[in-house]
């Protein structure tokens, strides 16, 4: 469960599909990236990057949270602003991802979680097992300076986790698997 998350879009005059006309945020979760849509409070301020606490609990701006939505509920607009915020995501949760590349195994006998990764191949996972055997990576920028080949460790995973948003890929390292409606889209 999510207690905040990043606003990617505002529609202060709600969807042009809704019946209810209503001003509507599209959400990034910060801790799993999940992606969300509520109703916003009519005397709150929003800004595009705003977060917001939507915690059971106490919220300000979020006056309901419509529910998780999947990637193509997204509008042009957050769609284009969602890989912004990844980044971001991704800057303030650095350790997370240091740790990750520290402690990534193996998945089978063929295939390592490293390889999972965009523009990982099999020299620059062999280069990371090496150096991190000889001392664990401390940040982002220890991984860049300790495997120089890895040309931006930072777009990497922001890739990761958006191509995990779409859909697209049969392991999740960093979201939880693409919301799926039990009984087909209403939309």
């Amino acid at each position: 469960m999510e207690d905040n998350a990043w606003v990617i879009e505002y529609l202060s005059a709600g969807r042009a599909d809704a019946i209810r006309k209503e001003p509507v945020v599209q959400l990034l979760g910060t801790r799993f990236f999940t992606l969300l849509e509520a109703t916003v409070n009519p005397s709150a301020t929003i800004v595009l990057g705003q977060n917001v606490y939507v915690g059971k609990e106490g919220r300000k701006e979020i006056a309901h949270i419509k529910g998780r939505i999947g990637y193509s509920d997204l509008t042009n607009g957050a769609r284009e602003f969602l890989p912004t915020m990844i980044k971001k995501a991704v800057g303030e949760r650095e350790m997370d991802f240091v740790n990750f590349i520290n402690h990534a195994k193996p998945i089978s006998i063929r295939v390592h979680t490293l390889d999972l990764l965009p523009g990982i191949g099999k020299k620059n996972m062999e280069a990371i097992l090496k150096e991190r055997e000889v001392k664990p990576f401390e940040s982002i920028a220890d991984l860049h300076k300790r495997v120089p080949s890895l040309a931006d460790p930072t777009g990497i995973f922001v890739q990761r986790v958006l191509s995990e948003l779409e859909g697209k890929e049969k392991y999740y390292l960093f979201t939880k698997p693409p919301f799926q409606p039990r009984f087909g889209s209403m939309r």
